[in-house]
């Protein structure tokens, strides 16, 4: 799967550590996703979205 996480939080000039305290996750997940080593719960997933004010679908993006 991949995702737009990085660049979204960049945009909005956001640490992953402010990101991770946003959403509820540790510095470390957020870091993961961002680097595509772990796929995120769909609550995780959801609560991302949420924070950029997107859909997950525009986020995430299932690979081939």
């Amino acid at each position: 799967m991949k995702n737009k996480l990085k660049f979204h939080r960049v945009m909005l000039d956001k640490t992953q550590e402010e990101l991770a305290n946003a959403i509820g996750v540790s510095r470390q997940t957020i870091h993961a996703i961002e680097k595509n080593k772990f796929v995120p719960s769909v609550q995780t997933a959801m609560r991302l979205a949420q924070f950029f004010n997107l859909t997950v679908e525009e986020l995430f993006e299932l690979e081939d």
